[in-house]
């Protein structure tokens, strides 16, 4: 009985210390004085004050952070699924003898390359391309920097699917482009939805290329914008614990409502691959 009850007490402590910092932040949030935080960290509110998400998200430009992070995450994280699940499907139903594979791996070379070691290379790249201080500057490397782990798990998935379908298809007229679209891509939609979730939290999350590449405020992302804010209202703990909260609550929500996808996605491909 002990040996059963211990490992789920275990991770019940785990969540429990996890939670406390999202609690307390929370907490905060609500409440209207840095002394009502000071007081009662970890006790709800009596007043809910609201006020303090419309400050936060009117007054101080949290909402343009915000937009910003969900323009430049989703749209470099469905460009990188698309370029990835198009070189995954010429590297594994595109046979082109010993070529694929050497081209297989060569990609793969960059999950070995850790991103901050080519940070240099890519600030004079961006300077050189005249694009420094726009959303191109993160776009670029967020999709390009995505590609090799995302071609490891769409190309994994890929290998699975029998090559009869494939040969049907073939049979029946289909070309190319229209196999890849009509039969590979929807076979392959767990790994699809995975990666791009994965690319997704990624690029939300990112800060050392967006502080250094982008210093108009109104191109921030929310990552470097909420240090501005910190520095701007560091003696308001409502309005900062605020501004966390925008900044986590959707990555809490995409993992609460999606966590079964992305487990799904991964292990399908790897047990398949």
């Amino acid at each position: 009985m002990v040996k059963k009850l211990l490992p789920h007490i275990i991770l019940l402590v785990y969540v429990v210390i996890v939670l406390i910092p999202f609690v307390f932040v929370v907490f905060s949030s609500l409440k209207e004085s840095n002394v009502d935080i000071a007081a009662h960290p970890f006790v709800f509110p009596s007043q809910l004050y609201f006020e303090n998400y419309v400050t936060t998200w009117v007054k101080a430009k949290i909402s343009v952070y915000f937009f910003n992070s969900v323009y430049l995450s989703l749209s470099a994280a469905v460009t990188g699924v698309f370029l990835a699940a198009g070189a995954s499907f010429a590297i594994t139903r595109m046979k082109f003898t010993r070529t694929s594979k050497a081209l297989y791996q060569f990609v793969l070379i960059g999950m070995l390359i850790p991103g901050n070691v080519l940070f240099i290379a890519q600030y004079i790249l961006v300077k050189n391309m005249g694009i420094l201080n726009t959303h191109w500057s993160l776009f670029l490397p967020y999709t390009a920097g995505a590609i090799p782990l995302s071609i490891l798990l769409i190309s994994a998935f890929m290998r699975a699917i029998p090559n009869e379908l494939e040969e049907a298809a073939i049979v029946d007229g289909l070309s190319s482009p229209g196999l890849f679209i009509r039969i590979i891509l929807p076979l392959t939609l767990p790994a699809l939805v995975t990666v791009f979730i994965i690319n997704f939290l990624g690029n939300w999350n990112e800060y050392l290329l967006a502080n250094f590449f982008i210093s108009k405020d109104q191109l921030r992302t929310l990552p470097t914008g909420m240090v501005q804010f910190r520095n701007a209202f560091q003696t308001n703990y409502a309005l900062i614990s605020t501004g966390v909260v925008f900044s986590v609550a959707p990555v809490l929500l995409i993992y609460a409502f999606l966590q079964k996808t992305i487990i799904e996605g991964l292990t399908a491909g790897s047990v398949k691959g």
